[in-house]
């Protein structure tokens, strides 16, 4: 009986502040994704009036792309997380990848679709 209840007491201690958990890795790697995305999607707001082939459209592209993946996998691992805040299992990271992912969708879709007018606007 003591073996068991040592057992049960080891699996649900919390992770340390600083230990680097599997789940904590995969949020923090989705929360930089999509960061990536962001700044991608800001530089093809700014770029999506300058004349040239791709004008801001890549940028467009990689930011929704970044932002999905990042929301996706903050999205899983939130969903798989076994405890909450605070317990190694990556739920703040998971949530911060969530909303930036969002964010660089969003940002995203606005470049592509400023790109997408001022190529209408060069071609008339």
């Amino acid at each position: 009986m003591n073996a068991v209840t040592e057992i049960v007491r080891a699996q649900t201690v919390a992770a340390d502040a600083y230990d680097l958990t599997a789940e904590r890795l995969a949020a923090s790697g989705a929360a930089v994704v999509a960061l990536i995305g962001i700044v991608a999607g800001v530089v093809a707001l700014v770029r999506a009036r300058r004349a040239g082939p791709a004008g801001g459209r890549r940028g467009g592209v990689v930011a929704v792309g970044a932002g999905a993946v990042g929301a996706a996998v903050g999205a899983t691992v939130a969903l798989t997380a076994d405890g909450g805040l605070g317990t190694g299992n990556g739920l703040g990271g998971a949530v911060v990848a969530v909303v930036l992912g969002l964010v660089s969708v969003a940002i995203g879709a606005a470049g592509l679709g400023r790109a997408r007018r001022a190529e209408a606007r060069r071609a008339s």
